[in-house]
C-alpha cells in the first residue's frame, strides 16, 4: 500500500520573481520575464557560492525558498533524511562548453579545476544538496520539457514507496547562448513575444525562458504531524511518450498519458476545474495539447478552465513542469484562475473556458498538469485541495 504524498511548500526564482505570490503575479497581471537578474548574495549571503555555477545557483536558490517555505529548518534537514530530485534539459551547458573551449583553445592545462564539478548533468542536483546539507536520495531527470514533472512524480513514487520521508522536488535550466542557438537551429523558438503566446491561432514558436523551482514532498502523516502547511494532496500520476513511429506528436498518446494520470487518482474527467498546460507557443505542441485535451477530457459536461503559465515566464525547459505546479497550488490558495497574457483567438476547443487579461473567481478542487514537448516524454500529474490544511508551525 502507498503511502499518501502532500505538497507543503514550493521555491521559485524566475525573471518575473522569485516567490509563488510573484510568479501568480505576474500570470494575474499579464507580465512577461525570460531572463533573470540573478544575485547570489540575495540567497546566499556571505557564504561562498564560488563553487556552484549560475544553474547550481539557481538550483540552491530555489530550493531554500522551498525549504522554508515548507517550514523546514537546517536542524529538520539535518535529524532526517531530504532527498532531492531536479529535471533539467540542458543542466549546466554553458559550463560545460566554457570547460572545452578553454582546453581547446589554449590547453588542457589551463581548464578550470573549479568548472570541472559543474561538466556532468547531475551536478546542479549535487550541488544543491550539498549546500542545504539534504542527506536524501539525489537523483537528476533528463525527460526534454517534461524534466520537472518528471522529478515531482519520481520523488512521489520514493515517498510513497517508503524509501524517504520527505524530497524537494523540481527543476531547473538557464537561459544560455548555446540552449538558445540549439533552439534556435532546431526552428523551435518565435521571433518575438508577441508570436509566442500560447495556444494562440498566429503563435509562431516558444520563447526561451529560465527559472529554477522546487515543491516539497512529504508523507501526509508526517506533515501533519510537524504542524506543516499542506498545500495540496498529489492524487495520481502517469507518464509516456508521445511521439509515434514518424517522430511526431501523436495527441492520442497524451491524451492516454492524461487519462492515465486520472485513472491512477480514481478521478473521472468531470472532476477536473484547472488543467496546467504544457502550452508554449510552439506550433506542433500547443496543436498536439489542444487536441489530447479534447479527447481525453471529452467526457466532462462542462468546460474545463486552462491556465499556461508559460505566457509569464516563457519556456522554461525543465524548470516548466514545478513552475505549472507552483502556479496552480497558488490559484488554489487565491481561489482565482489568471488568463493567458496575450491570448486574443484561441486554438483550443470552444468547450474549455480560457480567461484571457482577467483573473475568474474559480474553487479549485482538482487540477491536472502537463509537461511535454518535441522530443515526445510525457508527463501528468493530477493534484486537489479537498484536505489542504494550515499548520500550526
Amino acid at each position: 500500500m502507498r503511502r499518501k504524498v502532500v505538497l507543503t511548500g514550493a521555491g521559485v526564482v524566475s525573471a518575473v520573481g522569485d516567490s509563488p505570490a510573484a510568479l501568480y503575479g505576474a500570470l494575474t497581471d499579464g507580465r512577461r520575464g525570460a531572463g533573470i537578474d540573478f544575485n547570489p548574495g540575495r540567497y546566499f549571503g556571505a557564504r561562498n557560492a564560488r563553487p556552484l555555477d549560475r544553474i547550481s545557483q539557481l538550483a540552491a536558490a530555489a530550493a531554500g525558498l522551498a525549504l522554508a517555505d515548507a517550514g523546514c529548518t537546517a536542524d529538520d534537514c539535518a535529524h532526517r533524511p531530504v532527498g532531492l530530485v531536479l529535471g533539467t534539459v540542458f543542466s549546466g551547458v554553458r559550463t560545460i562548453c566554457a570547460f572545452d573551449r578553454r582546453a581547446i583553445d589554449v590547453g588542457p592545462e589551463y581548464a578550470s579545476p573549479l568548472d570541472f564539478a559543474n561538466t556532468v548533468l547531475n551536478a546542479a542536483a549535487g550541488q544543491a544538496a550539498i549546500w542545504h546539507n539534504l542527506r536524501g536520495p539525489n537523483a537528476t531527470m533528463a525527460a526534454g520539457v517534461a524534466s520537472g514533472l518528471q522529478a515531482i512524480i519520481y520523488g512521489a513514487e520514493l515517498i510513497a514507496a517508503g524509501a524517504v520521508d520527505a524530497v524537494l522536488a523540481g527543476g531547473a535550466d538557464e537561459r544560455s547562448p548555446e540552449a538558445a542557438d540549439a533552439l534556435d537551429r532546431a526552428g523551435l523558438t518565435g521571433a518575438d513575444d508577441a508570436a509566442s503566446t500560447p495556444f494562440a491561432e498566429d503563435r509562431a514558436g516558444m520563447r526561451l525562458g529560465e527559472a529554477a523551482a522546487f515543491v516539497m514532498l512529504e508523507a501526509d502523516g508526517l506533515a501533519r504531524s510537524r504542524g506543516a502547511s499542506v498545500r495540496a494532496g498529489l492524487r495520481g500520476f502517469a507518464t509516456g511518450h508521445a511521439a509515434g513511429a514518424d517522430g511526431r506528436l501523436d495527441p492520442e498518446r497524451v491524451a492516454a498519458v492524461l487519462r492515465g494520470a486520472l485513472a491512477d487518482a480514481e478521478l473521472g474527467a468531470g472532476a477536473v476545474d484547472v488543467v496546467g498546460a504544457a502550452a508554449s507557443g510552439s506550433l506542433e505542441v500547443d496543436a498536439c495539447e489542444a487536441r489530447a485535451l479534447a479527447l481525453a477530457l471529452r467526457d466532462r459536461e462542462r468546460p474545463a478552465a486552462v491556465m499556461a503559465v508559460k505566457s509569464a515566464v516563457g519556456e522554461a525547459l525543465g524548470a516548466s513542469g514545478a513552475l505549472q505546479v507552483v502556479a496552480m497550488l497558488e490559484s488554489m490558495r487565491a481561489g482565482a484562475l489568471p488568463g493567458i497574457a496575450g491570448l486574443e483567438r484561441s486554438i483550443l476547443d470552444e468547450r474549455y473556458a480560457v480567461a484571457s487579461g482577467a483573473v475568474r473567481r474559480l474553487d479549485i478542487r482538482t487540477a491536472l498538469i502537463d509537461a511535454f514537448g518535441w522530443d515526445g516524454q510525457c508527463s501528468a500529474l493530477a493534484i486537489d485541495n479537498g484536505d489542504a490544511t494550515r499548520g500550526t508551525a
